[in-house]
């Protein structure tokens, strides 16, 4: 096929994993391999995209699947479930699905071990996953349990129907107490796992408003219009607000001692969508974890 206009300037490892639906690592390996050719010559990794010039692509043979396994975990709660839809409260350092270099504890494992049945629709290791929160990242989460839920709760995601609302501590106080942060964000620069506002990043909207200022701190309602990779971690950190106790992204080491923090403090507070059965409106909330809620008090007691 002809290389998309959008993907003019890319690196070839960044504009076939947009593409493809791949890693970054994947695309790599397979033009490492000589798996990639564009007009007829091997690709490597590195190399820019030109719109218009012919690519090919020889996709390796596929791996065998990963296995689901049916493993308790440890804090995850059922906040609500039906024949539908069953949502979790996400403790911190549970991955939502298996992938490659996880090994820990999953939502699908967990849900597995309780005896929940979940659609099999999407890649064996992500059945039922219609989003995911980052390891490090607490709070509400939905999982199908049937096909016709994963459809139409995957379609609400894309166009963004779903009402998701984060609760984040973040240093200082952002001004003004209640806006819009609109920046693109993309990799950083020779850091596959860490992200950052760049001029050629995906489209990002956060908008926050101010629920409870402190000395050293604000708690912000937090609405995004956009999902992506660690955007509010990112977004807060570009104003130099960035979420207490982040250390990846800037926090005061100080700081999150005193407040007693390991992670980022950043909640995904509730969901609200349409029931995928039905069509009525369902909003479901998280409370904070107990390491969250003793940050707010040390803030608040002192």
């Amino acid at each position: 096929m002809p290389v998309p206009d959008g993907l003019d300037g890319m690196r070839v490892d960044a504009g076939l994993s947009r593409l493809l639906g791949l890693s970054r690592t994947a695309v790599a390996a397979m033009a490492e391999e000589g798996a990639v050719l564009i007009d007829g010559a091997a690709a490597g990794k590195s190399d820019r995209l030109t719109a218009g010039s012919w690519l090919e692509v020889a996709f390796p043979e596929p791996k065998r699947e990963l296995t689901v396994e049916a493993t308790p975990v440890e804090g995850l709660n059922i906040l609500y479930a039906d024949d539908d839809i069953v949502a979790v409260d996400k403790p911190v350092g549970v991955a939502a699905h298996t992938g490659v270099g996880w090994t820990g504890p999953t939502v699908v494992g967990g849900l597995a071990a309780m005896g929940y049945r979940i659609s099999t629709s999407g890649a064996h290791e992500r059945q039922g996953i219609v989003h995911r929160l980052d390891v490090g990242t607490s709070g509400v989460m939905v999982v199908a349990q049937s096909e016709h839920a994963y459809t139409v709760l995957k379609r609400a995601f894309k166009y963004r129907t779903v009402d998701k609302r984060y609760h984040a501590l973040v240093q200082g106080h952002p001004d003004p107490s209640s806006g819009t942060i609109d920046a693109p964000i993309g990799r950083a620069r020779g850091n596959d796992w860490k992200f950052a506002v760049t001029a050629d990043g995906r489209p990002s909207v956060t908008h926050y408003d101010t629920v409870e200022a402190f000395q050293a701190a604000s708690l912000l309602d937090v609405h995004l219009e956009t999902g992506r990779t660690h955007q509010i971690r990112v977004h807060f950190s570009a104003i130099r607000h960035p979420c207490c106790g982040d250390a990846t992204y800037g926090a005061d080491p100080t700081l999150a001692r005193r407040l007693g923090l390991e992670r980022q403090w950043l909640h995904a507070r509730s969901l609200g969508f349409a029931h995928p059965a039905d069509g009525r409106w369902v909003e479901i909330t998280s409370e904070y974890p107990a390491d969250l809620q003793h940050a707010l008090d040390v803030l608040r007691n002192a």
